[in-house]
């Protein structure tokens, strides 16, 4: 096995095809392609199924994956703990955030990471929960920010950042809104879950980790709702209760704009759940990396300082 070996067998795997593995490699798919052959001769088996377009890993080509991505990750250890030592300037940072979760916290964090550690380039990559964890788990990713329940933890190490409660949105003119009444616990005025049950909802989608969540709520309060919709994004759920269409939970979270015509309960049972750091357990995290990690939790408890 050699670096430049192992990586094209990585790139390869990762995408699927050797055309789309060869476009990022910026080799042609030929050259890339004997690269393959040469290697499969050398070890007497295949890699790769070639089913039409799809390279499937092979039984030896997934044990030799595994094995790649560990010696990758362990060359990307190696580089955190020298560039730390000797402060290299190509040393990298990989982010990983839900949409519309993490942008508006990478915009306020890294104009003042970028002031500490202007030599470092920082990748992001906006992904599921689900997908976050796989990329951590393969070390393709330094640090991940999740929201979720304590039984939807992977083996990786989970830093708790926040906590924010799940909150109950309806249109204002609905009826619905009369019910509620003021709590003591809570900005919002209170509604019970049981008062929903002839209400139309709109759902997270199904990859969601609030997806779940939901379910269970539901399953507390003894039935379950007619769905109108699921959607990614929390935004277009808001837009759909504000035309009077239907009602939802969502994390009251600084990212959830309040718009007219949504109206905001809590329910009577406050549930929660934690925003976390995640990143893989027993990596080496870089000063780099726990500088960021320090500044998103300043940013989503409030206190971040102003950027230069």
């Amino acid at each position: 096995m050699n670096l430049k070996e192992i990586e094209y067998i990585v790139k390869i795997a990762d995408e699927g095809n050797i055309t789309h593995a060869a476009e990022k490699l910026f080799l042609t798919p030929s050259a890339l392609n004997q690269q393959l052959l040469r290697l499969e001769n050398e070890l007497g088996t295949q890699l790769f199924q070639r089913i039409r377009s799809a390279w499937v890993p092979t039984e030896a080509g997934r044990i030799y994956l595994a094995g790649a991505r560990e010696i990758l990750r362990i060359k990307k250890e190696t580089y955190r703990h020298l560039n730390d030592i000797v402060t290299l300037h190509n040393s990298e940072l990989t982010i990983s955030f839900p949409p519309e979760r993490g942008s508006d916290m990478f915009v306020h964090v890294y104009p003042l990471f970028h002031q500490r550690y202007p030599h470092v380039t920082v990748h992001v990559i906006e992904a599921s929960i689900s997908r976050q964890q796989e990329l951590i788990a393969r070390g393709e990713a330094d640090i991940g920010f999740v929201t979720l329940q304590e039984k939807q933890k992977t083996g990786d190490t989970y830093l708790p950042i926040c906590t924010e409660e799940l909150v109950l949105v309806a249109p204002t003119e609905s009826p619905l809104c009369a019910q509620a009444r003021p709590s003591p616990q809570s900005k919002y005025p209170e509604l019970s879950l049981t008062a929903c049950r002839e209400e139309v909802f709109a759902f997270m989608h199904k990859e969601s980790t609030i997806y779940d969540y939901l379910h269970q709520l539901f399953r507390q309060a003894g039935f379950f709702p007619s769905v109108l919709f699921e959607t990614a994004r929390s935004a277009t759920i808001l837009e759909m209760v504000a035309a009077g269409l239907c009602c939802s939970i969502v994390p009251d979270s600084d990212s959830l704009e309040h718009i007219a015509g949504v109206s905001f309960f809590c329910l009577d049972n406050h549930p929660r759940w934690d925003l976390m750091a995640c990143y893989k357990k027993g990596a080496y995290l870089s000063k780099p990396g726990q500088h960021f990690l320090h500044l998103a939790a300043q940013y989503w408890n409030g206190e971040l300082p102003s950027s230069p």
